[in-house]
């Protein structure tokens, strides 16, 4: 039995000079358990997993329980060692009398789940020490990029912290999560998700909801930054969201510019680059007061290439909570494949961003730019740059445009004869549960702050307060 029982992780004990995380014995009362209780394999089988146990014979007498499981089979002490003799691995495994001497060391299968935690637990451990060990080796060798090693170490690490997560779900747990949500909805007007300040939007969706994709479209200077800026500040400010901010376009301090401007009036430009006069100083004083302890992160380190936007997401996620990504705009995300076209890096980044939203239960907010169409200024999502697989990736999809940069002085449908000046509409191109439609919102040019709109009333602002049903006719 001596040579039987081989150790997998052999190389980790030779470069540290100790023995990996182990429990032989653990391992045998589960394995006994196994082939004493018929019914005991459903209790671990989403804990363990061949390669959870250290002992290669216990691997292969565990593979094969396994196995005859997924055959429909019975799990006795003599159906697993005919099974072995079949395929030649019974003296492999130690013999008859090993495997008679497992089921004689435990009277029942009461402790199996707590012991096949313990097995589990020193599995990870043995993962931690190799995978820290080979990131830890490739760190000594010039010949690999820091970047590289610190990103393929958080995915490994991300790996373990979701391993042995059960991920199956009964139909009675989405029934409960239903009349969760339904109960929700009842207490805030319909918002089963996050709020954006934009009354319509929130009431045609919900709210953004955790594990969407919303991609903001438009062309240049149409005022994506600033809608993106203008939900996450109401959702900072008015729903408890925690945001971080990627921009691979502007950096962090003319962003929050335009936060400051849009709380005191003064357009961001001057703010950044004018001598104020005393009473405009002592008004980005208080209002920096305000502002200053909001849960909005930005990483202007992370701005290169989707793993380390991914990578970044996942530790502020675990660090700070944040709840709300914002990716200012894809097309100059880099995805490392340099021989793929354009359109496939773009549809690449939007699905990437999708995957880690739904990894992390959180909301990402992408924006993409247009190809230009002079003969139609109005959006649609065709004209989104890599729209075809970008789109699809997508949960929600919407398009700011504002008519009077093009000089056109009233809406055409469905808003049409309503004048541009100081407008914008919003299209939803795409909703993947709530449809499409449009809307229109105000738009402050000198601080570039969009606000909600009425056609029935004049200045209306949003106020977290209000009714959502007010003056919000259907789409």
């Amino acid at each position: 039995m001596e040579q039987s029982q081989k150790r997998p992780f052999k190389q980790i004990s030779d470069i540290l000079g100790k023995i990996p995380p182990q429990a032989p014995e653990v391992e045998a009362a589960v394995l006994g358990a196994l082939m004493l209780e018929k019914d005991a394999y459903q209790k671990v089988s989403t804990i363990l997993t061949v390669d959870s146990f250290y002992l290669e014979n216990h691997q292969i007498l565990f593979r094969t329980i396994q196995n005859l499981f997924n055959q429909g089979k019975s799990i006795d002490l003599l159906v697993v060692t005919q099974s072995l003799k079949n395929n030649d691995q019974l003296e492999e495994v130690g013999g008859p009398l090993y495997i008679t001497q497992l089921t004689s060391r435990v009277a029942s299968a009461a402790h199996i789940e707590h012991h096949a935690r313990i097995i589990a637990q020193n599995h990870i451990a043995r993962q931690i020490i190799h995978i820290t060990a080979e990131r830890g080796a490739q760190a000594y060798d010039p010949t690999f990029d820091i970047d590289d090693i610190l990103s393929d170490l958080q995915n490994d690490l991300i790996g373990l912290v979701q391993n042995g997560h059960n991920s199956e779900t009964s139909m009675a747990d989405g029934l409960a999560e239903i009349q969760e949500r339904i109960a929700f909805n009842q207490k805030n007007t319909g918002l089963s998700g996050l709020g954006t300040g934009f009354f319509k939007l929130d009431k045609k969706t919900g709210g953004l909801q955790k594990t969407d994709l919303v991609i903001i479209g438009g062309d240049s200077s149409q005022g994506k930054t600033s809608f993106a800026l203008s939900i996450l500040k109401n959702a900072v400010m008015n729903f408890g969201a925690r945001a971080l901010v990627f921009s691979l376009e502007m950096s962090r301090s003319q962003l929050i510019a335009r936060i400051l401007a849009t709380e005191t009036g003064i357009p961001s430009n001057e703010i950044l680059g004018k001598c104020l006069s005393y009473e405009e100083a002592e008004k980005i004083e208080r209002s920096t007061v305000d502002l200053n302890a909001l849960p909005v992160y930005f990483d202007e380190g992370a701005n290169t290439t989707i793993d380390q936007i991914c990578n970044s997401i996942r530790r502020l996620v675990m660090k700070k909570k944040i709840n709300l990504a914002v990716v200012d705009f894809i097309q100059l995300v880099q995805t490392g494949q340099k021989n793929k076209s354009d359109e496939w890096q773009i549809a690449e980044v939007a699905r990437r961003l999708k995957n880690i939203a739904k990894e992390m239960n959180i909301i990402v907010i992408a924006l993409s730019q247009f190809s230009r169409d002079a003969s139609n200024p109005r959006p649609t999502a065709s004209r989104l740059r890599g729209s075809g697989q970008a789109n699809e990736a997508s949960d929600l999809t919407l398009l700011i445009w504002r008519p009077e940069t093009y000089k056109i002085e009233e809406f055409s449908e469905p808003f049409r004869g309503t004048p541009s000046a100081g407008l914008a509409e919003c299209i939803i191109a795409k909703g993947r549960n709530v449809g499409t439609g449009a809307f229109l919102l105000r738009f402050n040019p000198a601080t570039t702050e969009f606000s909600n709109y009425d056609s029935t009333k004049t200045g209306d602002w949003y106020n977290p307060n209000r009714n959502y049903e007010q003056n919000n006719k259907p789409f």
